[in-house]
């Protein structure tokens, strides 16, 4: 059942607690595509969304304590993510913390960096790409423990009449 996006009203929230696997990648992927359809946000910029939080999810799998893990069986301990997803009339967050050891200091210039990354590199293209997608991307330390937070912010564009 496809809604029209919520114009007013509190903001809906999705929080999601996963094993740093790349399984529970696809499962957040899809949790999130059924929460923001259900909400009625437009196709595009639903395919954004999870665009998004299939990199930060992937990102925290690959470099944020997971080790790169496909499974389960794969996870050395109990290695977890967890994805905050808030939909309002205007804008999406997403906001995602690992429990890797990365720093903060040492990604920051790289959302500071405008210049593209260089396309014959095996990796290194995901914040770049990510950050095209939205309006605003920080990354900071977890806070709570070891870890990056890092959170995305989208204006919803409003969809094309029919």
């Amino acid at each position: 059942m496809k809604v029209p996006h919520q114009p007013t009203g509190p903001a809906r929230r999705l929080s999601l607690d996963l094993p740093a696997v790349h399984a529970a990648v696809r499962q957040g992927r899809q949790a999130v595509r059924t929460f923001a359809k259900f909400d009625g946000l437009p196709d595009g910029e639903c395919e954004h969304l999870v665009l998004v939080v299939a990199e930060l999810l992937s990102n925290a799998v690959d470099h944020g304590g997971g080790g790169g893990a496909q499974e389960l069986a794969d996870l050395v301990g109990d290695v977890r993510m967890e994805l905050d997803l808030e939909l309002d009339a205007d804008h999406w967050v997403v906001t995602v913390r690992d429990q890797g050891t990365g720093d903060a200091s040492q990604l920051a210039p790289k959302l500071a960096d405008d210049e593209e990354p260089d396309l014959l590199d095996d990796r290194g293209r995901g914040l770049f790409l990510m950050q095209q997608l939205v309006d605003e991307m920080t990354i900071g330390p977890r806070g709570d423990g070891p870890g990056l937070v890092v959170r995305c912010t989208k204006k919803v564009e409003a969809p094309e009449p029919d």
